[in-house]
């Protein structure tokens, strides 16, 4: 993670040949190619450029991501013309396979490219464009890299952070947590602002690593976090001010020299209304649409979390039993360790597609609860439009997100972490039932109030973002 001399040279070199005089913005934003991240990136650079129809934003990613992302619905229709997309190298040495169901072996190999692969991708587009890049956006899992290519450039930095406030606060200490919790012993957070529920148990295991435990590329990245963005001009989260504790909002601001709160980045808001659609591949809304209002559970896990084949045949045979109307997002592949018979002993009240319009299926009436993993994007659309859940958490801060959850009391993690069908048929009657399930019903729309009249508090914020990148 180390980058050459000749390569610095070559991108100072590069952006003291373009636009040298030129008064014309370039907004460059690196993306972390993994999970959910460069959607999350694409649709903040995507607000942006259409907020600032003068200034050109070049967004960075690895070829295989970006085919991935302009593949999906109408992505390519929805691009601005004053954005362009480049190619940064994936790290991934020439004729290397990749371990199945390893993803975080492409993680290790990515980052061990930066910031080398990084610097390339932003000399091409400062040289095609011909104008400097004059403000450098990044995933804030980047910070490092970025921070280091942003101080050689002489330019603004602008880190982004995806998920819950929270679990950002729990990077900005992972030196004291792991002094604290790892070397100590000690169980209780309520030493970090803001974190009175939390439990250990919930932090990320790359918080946890024990003092002179070698870590890997992907630890130490995320390690890096809390000392290096107060070096940035501004920090960008996308969540909302509204849901954090006053203690951690106040926190954040303190550490930092900026904090832009600009609210879910995975969804619009107010949630448009759902309808058919040419994203509708599968005829998932229109299956809804013979449902009754609340009554339906939707399922889906994301697409790195891997259910265990145990766990998905209890799944299977907790929907089976409860006779609950359910719409499951599986792909083929797991599709195939179903249970003998499964699909067609439930073709009468269920639906299992490879893929579904999560956003539009979320924001349908007939939805009642989300079974889910916890991860930030669909638990922000899922508040966005006043959904219990039932959460399966499996890495990363899927915990934390989970524990709030349970805070808020909008949702419920399934008893002992792990599905079986006794469990899951109790969360379901609980949730779509039960009257303590009325009551989350009640708490997750008073939620989905909250972020809709924060709306104006983060567009005010997204505004003071506007004006740094066109100020740079």
């Amino acid at each position: 993670m180390s980058s050459t001399p000749e390569l610095l040279l070559s991108i100072q070199d590069t952006m003291a040949a373009v636009s040298k005089s030129s008064g014309e913005k370039h907004v460059a934003l690196l993306a972390f190619p993994f999970g959910s991240h460069p959607v999350v990136g694409l649709n903040l650079l995507r607000k942006l450029a259409t907020a600032a129809p003068n200034i050109h934003f070049s967004f960075l990613n690895t070829a295989k991501s970006t085919h991935s992302l302009l593949s999906k619905s109408t992505a390519n229709n929805d691009v601005p013309h004053n954005m362009k997309f480049y190619q940064v190298p994936d790290g991934v040495p020439e004729n290397h396979v990749l371990t199945a169901k390893n993803p975080v072996e492409a993680v290790n190999l990515f980052l061990k490219a930066t910031p080398d692969n990084l610097k390339k991708g932003l000399e091409m587009a400062a040289a095609e464009t011909g104008k400097r890049i004059t403000c450098l956006l990044s995933d804030a899992f980047l910070s490092a890299s970025a921070a280091a290519i942003a101080e050689d450039m002489s330019v603004p930095w602008v880190p982004t952070w995806y998920s819950f406030s929270c679990c950002l606060s729990a990077h900005v200490y992972t030196d004291l947590i792991r002094q604290r919790c790892v070397s100590n012993g000690c169980r209780a957070l309520d030493f970090i602002p803001g974190f009175s529920a939390m439990r250990v148990a919930d932090l990320p295991e790359e918080v946890l690593v024990p003092a002179g435990e070698e870590e890997s590329p992907f630890s130490r990245t995320l390690s890096q976090i809390g000392s290096v963005l107060p070096r940035a001009t501004a920090v960008v989260v996308g969540f909302f001010e509204e849901l954090n504790s006053p203690p951690l909002n106040h926190d954040l601001k303190s550490k930092f020299q900026n904090v832009f709160h600009v609210g879910f980045l995975s969804i619009s808001l107010p949630v448009p209304p759902s309808h058919p659609s040419s994203s509708d591949l599968t005829g998932c809304l229109s299956w809804l649409d013979g449902r009754k209002s609340g009554s339906v559970a939707y399922v889906g896990f994301g697409t790195l979390a891997s259910l265990p084949h145990e766990e998905l045949v209890a799944v299977a045979e907790a929907l089976q039993t409860s006779g609950i109307p359910f719409l499951w997002s599986l792909n083929e592949e797991s599709k195939e360790l179903l249970p003998k018979g499964f699909l067609e002993k439930t073709k009468m009240h269920g639906k299992v597609v490879p893929w579904t319009p999560q956003t539009q299926v979320l924001a349908h009436a007939s939805v009642g609860v989300f079974v889910t993993h916890c991860g930030s994007n669909s638990i922000c659309e899922s508040i966005a439009n006043g959904i219990p859940l039932i959460c399966r958490p499996f890495f990363g801060d899927h915990y934390m997100v989970g524990r709030m959850i349970e805070e808020w009391g909008i949702g419920v993690r399934v008893e002992g972490g792990v599905i079986t069908k006794n469990r899951l048929l109790k969360s379901l009657e609980l949730v779509l039932v039960h009257e303590k399930g009325k009551v989350m019903r009640e708490k997750s729309q008073a939620l989905k109030e909250v972020v809709l009249k924060g709306v104006d508090g983060a567009t005010q914020d997204f505004n003071s973002l506007v004006d740094l990148i066109s100020a740079s």
